[in-house]
């Protein structure tokens, strides 16, 4: 139809707004992708925070006055932690030797050095905040021990993060002092413990609080203010991924800046530069908060990011403060949304299927961002944990002793989420219901190269009444090979060993290409269903053109579970993993029987199949050696993996398996 020129004006204005419309979604988060970018640093230049930052001297984060701590614990607590510094004065401070350090570099043992490397710092812990809640010097000496023989290390990192020294790394090179992730955490403990016992600790040696201030300059303060490489900070183009080494960090070396760099122009360089760091690691962060390093390392990733955000808004007398940004809300509201039910979480990648994440953090996250049902969360952990837990950190030590009260009398109620979608991360997880029984189901679609990957793209869990039915059995005790090329020779990094095909003999390939396609997610009250295309997971030999899984949850009922395949051609044995910490049963043909019994709960799981579609067998996960120690712990009655062999060996197929609880 032709238009008459007066209506064209207005004709083609309508087609844009309904083009507008149509786009608005997408052109709303690419606004939103650009407005949030360098959330931190980008109001706050160096001159600025040369204005706005306390000086060291007058910044009072924490009271040092024994009364008050008192005050804000319960007696059981109060007496806990004094109990706690009575043992460590009876510890041994165990040495640490070249031969111990070598170790890792021979055998790829990090556990013997590290235990006592940490126990080291835990004692020292445990000794300083008796001695801030009893006052009365009983554990000083011990306290000055502890410190001289930290600042006498060669090293104050872990032989497993040599490689960040150039050359030869099998020994620490004292001239080149490198910052990981427990160097700078080394710095943190000794700057706070200046901070709260300085006064004491002149009164032995004014050499004592010179000391510190001598090797946390030399070892964190100007290595890290001086060098861009470290791979963690996000500025140099290293192979690695900025992840929980970045905020984890921060917060341990922003802690040591503020406490002891007296220098007012380097104080406030160090901070910003800090900042620009952890815009590096929040960037490329997805928008909906999902942490591709599971559960278990929120706790160093986005609670660590809080840990930075505490300090820099305590120490601009509450000037920097980004709390009510969308992403850092979702990024804090994913610790209770990845909750299953007891102490299990979605466990995905090299996260543990059990954990104590910390209550007091979740609970002072939940109130600064004004979320109430993560402060529910928070105390409802709490009063799960049953026993008042400090942190090695003791900054988040001290916040939780000044917030025991808040947080052990805060309404437990807590309300499990019904449905969780995270689109950018590719993670769902549905409930039958609220009150957290029935059937519970957790799938992922992503690609194989997020931070501390499996191949396990596609992977699902369900769990029965919060109880594990079929698992993502975790990771391993870290070892040399952990994060070696040999990773994925590792045999739960493998998609064999996750809920997932082998298909034509083949299993999922690392790498970022190799990653979910049409990817789907739809609820309403009745059902949850989960779909995607796993063929390009998958590299060319194992001949997949299309490979079409559906998950869905029937709410108050079932789960049902689809595969839908075409191969290009068929080469080998194509089979369907799924792994267990039940007792498995082949009762008959076309059922399989899952029975889960322990501390005191028993039920059956019942899966159908087409019996004349497959052939089933079953093994018993061997988790013995050091390598599987955290696996095991996990695992008490340890795991079975079921294949569903494929008998006909065509090159289409639709499986069907019904999973249900009579």
């Amino acid at each position: 139809m032709k238009l008459p020129s007066y209506l064209k004006r207005h004709y083609y204005s309508f087609q844009l707004i309904q083009i507008l419309i149509l786009f608005y979604p997408t052109i709303n988060a690419i606004a939103q992708s650009q407005t949030d970018q360098w959330l931190i640093s980008k109001y706050y230049s160096e001159n600025v925070l040369n204005e706005i930052l306390i000086p060291v001297e007058e910044w009072q984060p924490f009271p040092k006055d024994a009364s008050v701590y008192k005050e804000a614990l319960s007696e059981e607590a109060y007496n806990t932690l004094i109990k706690k510094g009575e043992e460590a004065l009876e510890f041994a401070w165990p040495s640490l030797t070249a031969s111990q350090l070598l170790e890792y570099h021979k055998t790829g043992n990090r556990r013997n050095y590290e235990k006592k490397y940490f126990d080291r710092r835990y004692n020292l812990r445990d000794l300083v905040l008796a001695e801030l809640l009893e006052a009365k010097g009983r554990f000083t000496e011990e306290i000055v021990n502890g410190i001289w023989l930290i600042c006498d290390e060669s090293y104050w990192g872990l032989p497993a993060h040599l490689y960040l020294q150039k050359g030869n790394a099998e020994l620490p090179n004292v001239l080149e002092p490198t910052v990981d992730l427990f160097a700078a955490q080394t710095a943190n403990l000794l700057a706070w413990t200046d901070y709260l016992l300085g006064e004491k600790l002149d009164v032995v040696s004014p050499r004592i609080r010179e000391r510190i201030k001598i090797e946390t300059e030399r070892r964190i303060l100007e290595p890290t203010l001086k060098r861009d490489d470290f791979w963690w900070m996000g500025f140099s183009e290293s192979q690695h991924q900025v992840n929980n080494w970045n905020p984890w960090i921060a917060s341990n070396w922003l802690a040591a800046v503020l406490l002891l760099e007296d220098n007012k122009e380097e104080r406030a360089a160090a901070v910003f530069k800090i900042m620009k760091a952890l815009d590096n690691f929040l960037n490329p962060y997805p928008r909906d908060g999902g942490c591709d390093e599971g559960p278990s390392y929120w706790g160093r990733a986005g609670a660590s990011l809080f840990d930075c955000l505490e300090l820099l808004n305590s120490a601009t007398d509450g000037k920097i403060n980004i709390y009510d940004q969308e992403i850092i809300k979702n990024i804090g509201t994913y610790i209770y949304k990845a909750y299953i039910g007891d102490n299990y979480f979605i466990n995905f990648a090299d996260a543990a299927a059990s954990m104590n994440p910390s209550s007091d953090l979740i609970f002072r996250y939940g109130k600064r961002i004004n979320d109430v049902q993560m402060q529910q969360f928070g105390a409802y952990m709490a009063k799960k944990e049953g026993e008042f837990a400090t942190d090695v950190s003791l900054d988040r030590a001290l916040f939780a002793l000044l917030n025991y009260k808040n947080l052990y009398e805060s309404e437990t109620k807590f309300n499990f989420p019904k449905d969780v979608w995270l689109p950018e991360s590719e993670i769902m997880a549905a409930r039958s219901n609220s009150n957290n029984t029935g059937f519970y189901i957790a799938a992922k679609g992503g690609h194989n190269n997020e931070s501390h990957n499996h191949n396990d793209v596609g992977n699902f869990i369900i769990y029965y009444n919060a109880k594990p039915v079929l698992v993502d059995a975790g990771v391993g005790t870290y070892t040399a090979k952990t994060f070696s090329n040999q990773r994925y020779t590792i045999w739960n990094m493998q998609s064999a060993y996750h809920n997932l095909p082998t298909v034509n003999g083949v299993m999922e390939k690392e790498g970022r290409k190799f990653e979910a396609d049409e990817v789907n997610y739809r609820h309403n009250s009745r059902m949850a269903k989960f779909s995607l295309d796993l063929a390009k997971t998958y590299p060319e030999e194992a001949q997949i053109k299309s490979w079409k899984r559906t998950i869905q949850l029937n709410r108050g009922k079932n789960v049902t579970l689809s595969e839908r395949f075409v191969l290009n051609k068929v080469t080998d044995t194509t089979f369907l993993s799924l792994i267990t910490p039940c007792e498995v049963r082949l009762t008959e043909p076309g059922e399989i029987r899952l029975v889960y019994n322990e501390a005191g709960t028993k039920f059956s799981v019942y899966i159908n199949y087409n019996p004349e579609l497959f052939k089933v067998e079953k093994e018993a996960i061997n988790l013995e050696g050091d390598e599987n120690g955290r696996l095991k712990s996990t695992w008490a009655n340890g795991l079975n993996r079921i294949k569903l062999i494929d008998k006909l060996k065509q090159p289409t197929g639709n499986w069907k398996f019904l999973i249900s609880s009579y």
